[in-house]
């Protein structure tokens, strides 16, 4: 679908998998007509925000993916099911042992830039360590309340609106 004029957010990420974590760094530029930050909990409605997310289909085998959606000031949603209808979110004890890191919202122009780092480790999963496990996913920005909603993904979803939640289109990391 064409922007039709419409500057969408910039978003550069860096994933990073060893033994104990998923690392991700994600920078963003984005007009502020897109920036939003209104959510102040984890396991709030962080889509409706600035945020980046990762989505993990389950090392563990179960056919579950998990998601991790971060607000531009680090408040989480993470969740695990096997589709957009069942999921069931991850207790909020959980979610502390995910370590974001964020670089506070700074206006340039008519930009807003931040950062996010995030390292989600494997007992997350359920697992020990990552050795030897191919991980599949996708990273996503969205706002969905937004003055100007946005989607935008790192692998192509070939859907003809915007749905986060189509582990058939994850890719390996």
């Amino acid at each position: 679908m064409p922007n039709q004029g419409i500057t969408l957010p910039t978003v550069l990420a860096n994933v990073s998998i060893d033994s104990a974590r998923i690392s991700v760094e994600f920078i963003v530029e984005e007009p502020i007509n897109c920036f939003r930050a209104e959510v102040t909990e984890n396991n709030g409605h962080c889509w409706e925000d600035s945020c980046v997310e990762i989505f993990v289909q389950d090392p563990a085998g179960s056919g579950e993916y998990f998601n991790f959606e971060t607000t531009s000031r680090g408040f989480m949603l993470a969740a695990h099911g096997p589709d957009r209808e069942h999921r069931q979110t991850l207790p909020l004890d959980t979610i502390d042992k995910i370590r974001r890191t964020k670089q506070k919202a700074s206006v340039v122009g008519d930009l807003v830039c931040w950062a996010m780092s995030i390292e989600i480790p494997a007992e997350i999963f359920g697992l020990a360590r990552f050795d030897g496990i191919h991980l599949r996913g996708n990273l996503y920005k969205c706002a969905d309340k937004a003055k100007t909603p946005h989607y935008l993904s790192a692998f192509p979803i070939q859907t003809e609106r915007p749905d986060f939640h189509r582990p058939e289109f994850f890719k390996e990391f």
